[in-house]
């Protein structure tokens, strides 16, 4: 074999690799746009989208593109996305782009607020400025600020106003779970986070699992608290589906990537894997205390139990589709039957 034979067979694995990840995000793209026509079709059906009237379509509009980051992150866009940055400037001016969505909507509907766009530019950039000198795989101040940052943005609904309008408080969350993926995945790389849409049987087996021993749980000490009764409604297989993939993208996957992808995660080599797990179940129960009252004691019980079993989910073989699963499961029986 000459030398130009052994440069080719050498190069062939990573040329191999290359057209791989190709072929997944181009995979990942077509199902992505059958999903967003999914959405859009429903949303007709919506009592919101009349109600939105003007506003329907550039409120979608900023949707699917603050979905987008969640989705193909979930596909390898990451290590692309990396390599594209080579530059330090680049990397962290990129996450500016997050707010277009914002101007998407605001623009057509005379809504723009200079305040809103700037913070929605800056914030991400700040955070990975802040983040950008971290290389170490456990948790440091730097991850402190920057996660209470993203926390209390959402908690404290300090970008509600960007999108007023009743029944679009899920964008501010899109738009944070796209600025933590982007700030770990890209500007400082957690290993072991486990975000990947790619079905595997594990994920699946593991995610039932859990919801599976927590149920009884849940019943159990639900109706003991007065938290939940029962509802013996019946929805139709598109109802069920539809609620799934809400909550799914929605709710589950910001709120595990958050809690178990970065924080528990991050916590792991510090306090070990058991203290790890009662510390982020606990800060999600807690995040869950102003759900329907000045302090939801009840809410905050149940949650913090439920995020024990979420977190097993994921530490089980690292990956968040599977508590994402138990977690999606959890709120869809409980919003259909026990609300």
């Amino acid at each position: 074999m000459n030398t130009r034979e052994r440069m080719a067979a050498t190069n062939l694995p990573a040329r191999e690799g290359e057209q791989a990840a190709v072929s997944t995000l181009a995979a990942a793209a077509a199902v992505f746009l059958l999903l967003i026509a999914g959405f859009w079709h429903e949303a007709q059906q919506l009592s919101l989208t009349r109600s939105l009237g003007a506003a329907a379509v550039p409120a979608f509009g900023s949707f699917a593109l603050l979905l987008a980051p969640l989705w193909f992150f979930a596909f390898g866009v990451a290590e692309p996305l990396r390599a594209a940055a080579r530059s330090n400037v680049a990397r962290l001016l990129i996450p500016a782009t997050l707010a277009a969505p914002y101007l998407l909507f605001s623009l057509p509907q005379h809504q723009f607020r200079p305040a809103y766009f700037v913070a929605q530019a800056l914030l991400p950039v700040a955070l990975a400025a802040l983040l950008a000198p971290v290389r170490e795989q456990r948790l440091l101040w730097q991850d402190v600020v920057a996660l209470l940052v993203l926390a209390l943005t959402l908690e404290l609904r300090l970008l509600s106003g960007a999108w007023p309008q009743h029944g679009l408080g899920s964008i501010p969350k899109l738009y944070l779970a796209d600025a933590a993926l982007y700030l770990y995945l890209v500007v400082r790389p957690v290993e072991g986070m486990g975000y990947s849409f790619r079905p595997r049987a594990s994920a699946f087996l593991i995610g039932a699992r859990e919801w599976l021993i927590f149920l009884p749980i849940a019943l159990g000490l639900g109706f003991a608290l007065g938290f939940i009764r029962f509802y013996p409604r019946a929805h139709s297989i598109a109802h069920i589906a539809a609620g799934v993939l809400v909550t799914f993208l929605l709710t589950a996957v910001p709120e595990e990537l958050f809690f178990r992808g970065i924080l528990q995660n991050l916590l792991e080599p510090i306090t070990g894997r058991l203290r790890a797990l009662a510390i982020t179940s606990l800060l999600f129960g807690l995040s869950h205390f102003h759900k329907g009252a000045a302090f939801n004691w009840r809410y905050v019980i149940l949650a913090a139990i439920a995020g024990v079993f979420y977190g097993r989910a994921w530490r089980a073989r690292r990956q968040l589709l599977a508590s994402s699963i138990t977690h999606t499961a959890v709120d869809v029986v409980w919003s259909l039957w026990f609300r």
